[in-house]
């Protein structure tokens, strides 16, 4: 599977440009702003129907326009598919396949996998629990879509359980059946998601020691801690022992909403005491682990998206990525850098064919072109 090329309009600073791509390695050099990570960032709405940068959707409306296009043709199993997203400002997003929409973005998660992997990725260690869980999330999501209604549901479920409570703490009355009807629908949802999770980490956390110990530059005992408050108690118990909490709070305060992962090393904390090449190791590692995993589930190579990184890691580092590069672990690779001898120097190295792209001020220009063997 590979995207083919992309078609960009209103998208960030780009006003219109076309790129073709290589099912290979595709390299995007030019200076910090003038673009390159924004074209990652529109494979990853091609391939997630959302921004890795921003959330926002609007925000990614170039400045003074009114909406932005991303298209893409995805080659999957010798097979074309047209892959069409629209955005306006103060309009529902537009998803289309071979110029049908689709009734659901679900029903596109999981068709054309990518990862990223990029500075901003530090922020899994150093940022709150919500972003722990959405990535986590988000892989499973690409594989089981019962998964994927699962926690939108809930998410439902714990907006409207919320409103409700701060609606009765403002009354200062509280009803307690009411509270029930979305209780019953949490402990259902909450308890799938509780045993999903554990089941996908079970499965994920050996894949990720034997990234870390292939990236990082000593063997070192990795571990991603999942703290649930359903590990100790069951939903139901949870759920009443915090009703004067919850009712004090006008918040819900059991559920799989409080879920974290604590990432250790040698069973420490990470954020806390892991080095900055530990860090770095531990990051990549768990991107490689993210990239098997879903190769192995869904039967294609997604595509891998680089953004960044080789100014940020040393050269070992690199050597161990490029190794896994060269073995054809990988499919389709995109890649940023500011350094256009560097990047050209790291993939000569490794004796990889690459194509070159200059981008400057939301333009992009190829410099060369290989031929697909």
């Amino acid at each position: 599977m590979h995207l083919k090329n992309l078609h960009l309009v209103n998208f960030k600073n780009y006003e219109d440009s076309e790129i073709s791509l290589s099912k290979g390695i595709n390299c995007f050099v030019g200076n910090n702003g003038a673009g390159k990570t924004n074209i990652l960032d529109a494979v990853h709405y091609l391939s997630i129907c959302k921004s890795y940068m921003n959330s926002i959707d609007s925000q990614n409306i170039r400045f003074d326009q009114a909406f932005f296009m991303i298209q893409g043709n995805w080659i999957k199993e010798d097979v074309r598919v047209n892959i069409h997203c629209a955005v306006k400002a103060g309009a529902k997003k537009v998803f289309r396949r071979n110029k049908q929409e689709y009734e659901k973005l679900a029903d596109h998660i999981g068709q054309f996998p990518a990862v990223m992997i990029s500075p901003y990725d530090k922020d899994l260690i150093s940022e709150g629990s919500e972003l722990r869980r959405r990535w986590m999330d988000g892989i499973i999501s690409q594989f089981d879509r019962k998964y994927l209604q699962a926690i939108q549901k809930y998410s439902k479920v714990l907006a409207q359980r919320n409103a409700l409570l701060k609606n009765m703490a403002e009354h200062r009355m509280f009803d307690q059946e009411s509270i029930d009807v979305w209780d019953e629908q949490m402990i259902v949802l909450g308890n799938d998601i509780h045993a999903k999770r554990k089941e996908f980490l079970a499965e994920f956390i050996p894949v990720f020691q034997k990234h870390y110990d292939a990236i990082g530059t000593v063997e070192e005992e990795v571990h991603l801690v999942y703290r649930s408050q359903l590990n100790e108690d069951s939903f139901e118990n949870l759920i009443v022992k915090n009703r004067h909490k919850d009712a004090q709070t006008r918040y819900s305060n059991a559920g799989t909403h409080k879920d974290d992962l604590v990432f250790e090393i040698k069973g420490h904390s990470v954020k806390k005491f892991g080095s900055q090449g530990q860090q770095k190791s531990f990051i990549i590692a768990l991107r490689l682990a993210q990239y098997e995993w879903l190769k192995n589930h869904l039967g294609v190579l997604p595509v891998l998206l680089l953004d960044d990184i080789f100014d940020k890691l040393d050269h070992s580092r690199v050597e161990r990525l490029m190794h896994l590069v060269s073995d054809n672990f990988f499919g389709q690779v995109l890649v940023t850098d500011t350094d256009a001898e560097r990047v050209q120097k790291i993939f000569a190295d490794s004796n990889l064919d690459f194509n070159l792209f200059e981008v400057n001020g939301g333009s992009v220009k190829e410099l060369n072109y290989v031929e697909e063997k």
